[in-house]
């Protein structure tokens, strides 16, 4: 027999990172704290790249995008879990749940392809620094910009039309605190088979070619600097990478981790704790690892609070 197919489900839940009811308030305090202080130190950065003219080079530009899709990225799944835990409220509507997973996977495949965008940019400046400026010029870095977004939105486009294909029957319940794409289909009670393929073979094109290119990159780098005579030159040019290399290992450690997880051995607590990592505790983190290891920022952000001051 057939199971029910009910196509037109209206509703998911979404069960959230603990069903304790006495560690909601510890949950929605942290998660708050970790939500603003993502805002307040990725605006920062964007602030200090936008009004430092001496930042306006295409390493920052770069990393001014990154931020703002750090900010959205947080921003697509932390508030709507706030607000769950303050109503006590667990339900998400079908609209809301294709939306979240819509700009998710808008976001994941942007900062992925802005990572292997910067990647490429230090390989330049440390392998070819007299062409620099001529290579990495403004007409091209707006353009490598513009083809992540274009690429990162057909992406997300085509996968979340394709989750609205897919049939759910009775009451579902995701095991998460957002609605990630490779948890909702497999709740689905239709055939998944094309959606898994295209899920997969999308990761591979926008995941593993983006950290080809990282890991061809930063090969050329560490040749390029093993050829620096002096230890002082080789300590500065690798200066100029170790903010960014922080950053990627960072994020393709944890973001492998929810992938990962649901092949094999799948462990729901080990999805939840990975995608906190990458949606919530990297983007928090990015500005910390930016501004600790870069006087030109600091130097920047100094300037803004004396102007607030004054």
């Amino acid at each position: 027999m057939e199971p029910e197919n009910d196509t037109q489900i209206s509703e998911f839940l979404l069960m959230g990172l603990s069903k304790e009811p006495e560690l909601q308030p510890l949950i929605f305090g942290l998660f708050l704290s970790m939500y603003l202080i993502t805002v307040f130190g990725n605006l920062l950065i964007i602030l200090a790249v936008s009004l430092d003219s001496y930042l306006h080079t295409p390493m920052y530009f770069f990393l001014s995008n990154l931020s703002f899709v750090d900010i959205c990225f947080t921003s697509t799944t932390i508030p709507n879990m706030l607000m769950n835990i303050q109503m006590e409220n667990k339900v998400i509507t079908y609209k809301a749940c294709i939306t979240q997973i819509f700009f998710l996977l808008l976001f994941v495949a942007l900062e992925n392809l802005l990572l292997a965008v910067m990647s490429y940019d230090r390989f330049v400046a440390i392998c070819h620094p007299l062409h620099y400026t001529v290579i990495m010029n403004p007409r091209l870095s707006g353009q490598l910009v513009l083809v992540s977004w274009i690429m990162s939105a057909l992406n997300s486009l085509i996968q979340s039309l394709m989750v609205l294909r897919l049939s759910f029957c009775g009451k579902v319940i995701i095991p998460h605190f957002s609605c990630e794409i490779n948890q909702v289909i497999r709740l689905a009670c239709s055939d998944t088979f094309l959606n898994d393929m295209v899920m997969y073979f999308v990761a591979g094109i926008l995941g593993g070619g983006p950290l080809a290119g990282i890991l061809y990159s930063y090969s050329k780098i560490i040749s390029s600097i093993r050829r620096i005579s002096s230890a002082q030159g080789k300590y500065k040019a690798f200066s100029t990478c170790a903010s960014h290399l922080s950053v990627v290992s960072l994020f393709y450690c944890t973001i492998l981790g929810v992938y990962l997880s649901s092949s094999g051995t799948y462990s729901s607590r080990a999805s939840v704790i990975a995608s906190v990592m990458y949606t919530v505790v990297t983007p928090m983190l990015n500005p910390f690892i930016y501004t600790l290891r870069n006087k030109d920022i600091k130097r920047a952000l100094k300037r803004i609070i004396g102007m607030a001051v004054i």
